[in-house]
């Protein structure tokens, strides 16, 4: 099921950041590592009792600066472009500024539901203040005091009201995969040459406005969902020429999706975007499979060579598969689909315990762990404690232990001999006093 979206917008130092904090739980969005997103636009997952939804926060809108150009109107359009709900974010202690008029109107013409969050209400003289910011014309207005962490029970429950009512009964079990990738390398093409291929389009599912378009598609007597997250057809091509900005619906498609494919141009290589988005599948724990288009476009196709290419950008993506396919001449897009199978395979697969503690036992024997003060660690037990990513248990003497190289050296036995091609797994390490 797809997670509500929550934009935070105002002008510059209401607060927004702090109010962010305050809803995600002090949690750090990993885009806070991407240089030239952190200060436009943080991205994470916020939880309110049985309702969980992704939380957007933008920079400050600010007509008086200089900085007030395309971008930043683009930046903040984006936010409340994808958002259910926008949180109006305004300072109770400062009252009403022209740049909260220009806001309001940009909030307006976009028809989305509003909450005006009355931020820094901390004395009585604030509150009396809270009645001006009536005159914006909205329904809903909360204060909260987002240092002292006052009202957020109330803002979350305003804001739950707008979510649509969850119906489990009605949850798709078909697989889900997204084509994610910088603008321009070829992703509307490669799901339109994939449709082709197979011709087998059952039928087209619009989104809003503001989402991408999901394809139902058939192959092999299965139904599969392909989510496709180029570009933004409302707006144009500013969009999409604001590389940046397709992280935030990279990430939207990730978190819906079971496998990504992460589309690169043949032509221009692997730029630290595509590193960003592949760490975030894997954070995510989706399966991935990397997908080189334009293949058609070099002049001296090298397989072997370019894999090592790929394979020495993405050392942390070792287990990935690798395809190479032109959309444009629909050559290779035959391979495309065996390998959504087998990873779709490998990230719910369950490995039988006691052949897991063979491998293991095995493993363990052949490179005994350095003692450490006197101490060696000891694994006891090894089972397989979740799949979607596959996650393994090992009960050992003392976690503490556990050395990041012997970690690594234990999954690549597991990937040696369990098929786990495309899935990241999970290694979880507990004392057996736990």
């Amino acid at each position: 099921m797809k997670l509500p979206v929550v934009a935070l917008v105002g002008r510059p130092n209401v607060g927004k950041s702090t109010i962010f904090n305050k809803l995600v739980g002090e949690k750090i969005s990993i885009i806070e590592d991407t240089p030239g997103v952190t200060r436009d636009r943080i991205y994470s997952e916020a939880s309110y009792k049985d309702y969980k939804y992704s939380v957007i926060d933008t920079g400050g809108i600010d007509a008086s600066s200089e900085q007030f150009n395309d971008v930043i109107k683009v930046q903040a359009s984006i936010a409340i472009d994808e958002a259910d709900v926008v949180l109006f974010i305004v300072d109770g202690k400062e009252g009403l500024t022209t740049n909260d008029f220009i806001v309001r109107d940009m909030l307006r013409s976009s028809g989305k539901n509003v909450v005006v969050v009355i931020n820094k209400i901390d004395n009585k003289k604030t509150q009396d203040n809270i009645y001006d910011f009536y005159e914006l014309g909205f329904d809903t207005y909360v204060q909260v005091s987002g240092e002292h962490g006052i009202g957020f029970f109330e803002l979350q429950d305003e804001i739950v009201k707008f979510f649509p009512k969850k119906d489990y009964n009605q949850e798709d079990k078909r697989l889900k995969f997204s084509l994610i990738g910088r603008p321009n390398v070829g992703k509307s093409s490669l799901i339109n040459a994939l449709l082709n291929e197979e011709r087998v389009i059952v039928s087209d599912v619009a989104g809003t406005t503001r989402d991408a378009i999901d394809t139902v598609m058939r192959y092999n007597e299965e139904e599969f969902v392909v989510i496709d997250t180029a570009g933004m057809r409302k707006k144009g091509k500013i969009y999409e020429n604001i590389e940046k900005y397709s992280l935030l619906r990279s990430m939207k498609a990730i978190d819906r999706s079971d496998i990504c494919l992460l589309v690169i141009n043949a032509e221009e290589g692997i730029i630290e975007h595509d590193k960003h988005i592949a760490g975030y599948v894997l954070e995510k724990g989706k399966g991935l499979i990397i997908v080189v288009n334009k293949w058609d476009k070099i002049d001296e196709p090298n397989i072997k060579e370019y894999i090592k290419k790929v394979r020495s950008e993405f050392q942390f993506l070792s287990y990935v598969p690798i395809v190479f396919v032109s959309a444009l001449t629909k050559k290779r897009i035959h391979t495309i689909m065996p390998e959504v199978l087998k990873v779709s395979e490998n990230i719910k697969r369950e490995i039988n315990t006691s052949v897991l503690n063979d491998v293991i036992n095995d493993a363990y024997l052949l490179n005994i762990p350095p003692s450490y003060k006197g101490k060696r660690l000891k694994i006891y037990f090894t089972n397989q404690s979740g799949t979607k990513p596959p996650k393994f248990t090992f009960h050992v003497n003392n976690k503490g232990l556990v050395h990041f190289s012997y970690e690594r050296y234990l999954e690549n036995k597991l990937r040696e001999n369990f098929e786990l091609e495309g899935t990241p797994i999970i290694l979880q390490f507990k004392n057996r006093s736990e």
